[in-house]
């Protein structure tokens, strides 16, 4: 029995032990197989064919995009850097040859090197007559492109960049100057310098520029009456000197009136009587505007009137020798007669006239002058109230008129009015001098009012 039961237990193991063996080994079986098998569904192998095609197509596409003038272009210029190279490496090889010549050969060496010297003169100018020709054809290009319809230009520029590109480089290649463009991109037909497009071509400097517009004729002038003097007054030296000069610089007398006080007052006073003419002092009053700043020296109403008389006169003393004053703004102390009185004595004890510049229609300058027996000058025309070249013309004419009527004129300019007036003036000269006008100063007019 003990027997029976180890049998027993022998066949019951055999038997556990071979059925593991007999379910493992289909299993990897079928594993085996799925490594080895690739399987597509029809839905993965109709998306790869739809990829296929439109790979194809894209091919297609981009082969029948291609440009066959820019292709032209290409293979040219491949040929023409090619034809460059060999160029470069045949005329280095010759060199080297020259020089070896030379050095076994002296005279030999100097004929290579003034053989060499004619060759880049050649090279040089070839390079000139490229530059003629092609500024040549911009300028031609330049004046054709107003008469040409806009539509037409538009269509026809893209090819024409590359046709000149074409004939530069032929021009280049002939005389053996041509250089590929390094900032050109690979593939791309190089854009020389000279090249532009229509859009941007200027126009050429030969075209004649429109003339500018003529100044106004001058006005009919009327002939002199009994030789009419006409005064020129130039108000506010002492600021400028080169302002200055365009006035002293003019071909009549002129009298030239200089504030007190300023940096350039001295100078431009002696600047004045350097030049053979008139200075007076341009004495600084207040204004009925108590804004207005009359500037240093001035006279204001607050002084008493010995303290107005003892101002000008140091004013005087600093700008002089000087023929007359005549005041600066001063519309305040002209209406009052004490007040303007007192400058008017203070003129007549300096030995010196005294010219009312008239800045107020309310002047007292007359009633001064009767009440002290002191005679005055007084300003006829202010010629630059505005700095318009109409207006002062019109004044200018109006000067004339008083002129002929009362036998002399006294017409107020500004120095800072140097930009037009002087030119003004110069116009005008000829024509007044033709017509028997007389040209004088303060001074010399003969204008003197006597109460």
């Amino acid at each position: 029995m003990a027997q029976n039961g180890r049998t027993r237990g022998r066949k019951t193991a055999s038997r556990s032990s071979a059925k593991p063996s007999t379910r493992i080994k289909p299993a990897s079986g079928r594993r085996a197989d799925k490594k080895h098998k690739i399987v597509f569904s029809s839905v993965q192998t109709a998306i790869l064919c739809v990829v296929i095609v439109a790979l194809c197509f894209a091919v297609l596409i981009v082969n029948s995009g291609r440009n066959p003038k820019n292709t032209a272009v290409e293979n040219q210029i491949a040929s023409q850097n090619a034809d460059s190279a060999g160029d470069a490496s045949g005329r280095a090889e010759s060199r080297q040859n020259a020089d070896l010549q030379s050095s076994k050969d002296p005279q030999q060496s100097s004929r290579s090197s003034s053989s060499r010297k004619v060759e880049s003169s050649d090279a040089v100018q070839s390079a000139k007559n490229l530059d003629v020709r092609q500024s040549s054809g911009r300028e031609t290009q330049s004046s054709d492109v107003p008469k040409k319809n806009a539509a037409a230009g538009a269509s026809t520029e893209g090819e024409r960049v590359p046709e000149a590109q074409i004939r530069r480089s032929a021009d280049n290649k002939s005389s053996g100057s041509a250089k590929p463009s390094s900032s050109s991109p690979k593939g791309q037909p190089a854009n020389p310098p000279s090249v532009k497009p229509l859009s941007s071509v200027k126009p050429s400097s030969s075209v004649p520029l429109s003339p500018a517009v003529p100044a106004s004729p001058l006005p009919d002038i009327p002939q002199a009456v009994n030789g009419a003097k006409l005064v020129f007054v130039f108000d506010d030296a002492g600021q400028s000197l080169s302002q200055l000069e365009k006035f002293i610089s003019l071909p009549f007398p002129i009298t030239v009136s200089v504030l007190p006080k300023l940096a350039h007052s001295k100078a431009c006073a002696d600047k004045v009587r350097a030049s053979g003419n008139e200075v007076m002092l341009h004495q600084p009053m207040q204004a009925v505007n108590l804004n207005v700043n009359p500037g240093p020296g001035a006279v204001t109403a607050d002084m008493q009137t010995s303290s107005i008389e003892a101002l000008i006169k140091e004013n005087i003393a600093e700008i002089g020798p000087v023929a007359g004053i005549n005041n600066h703004e001063g519309s305040l102390i002209s209406e009052d007669e004490m007040k303007i009185g007192a400058a008017m004595i203070a003129a007549k004890e300096s030995g010196v006239f005294f010219l009312d510049s008239r800045t107020t229609s309310q002047t007292r300058v007359p009633q001064a002058a009767m009440a002290l027996g002191i005679p005055y000058y007084s300003r006829n025309v202010f010629l630059d109230n505005t700095k318009d070249r109409e207006k002062i013309i019109r004044e200018l004419m109006r000067g004339i008129g008083i002129a002929n009527a009362n036998g002399a004129a006294i017409m107020i300019g500004h120095i800072w009015s140097a930009d037009i007036l002087p030119g003004i003036l110069i116009e005008f000269y000829p024509v007044l001098k033709n017509k028997g006008y007389a040209f004088t100063t303060v001074s010399n007019s003969g204008a003197l009012i006597r109460p």
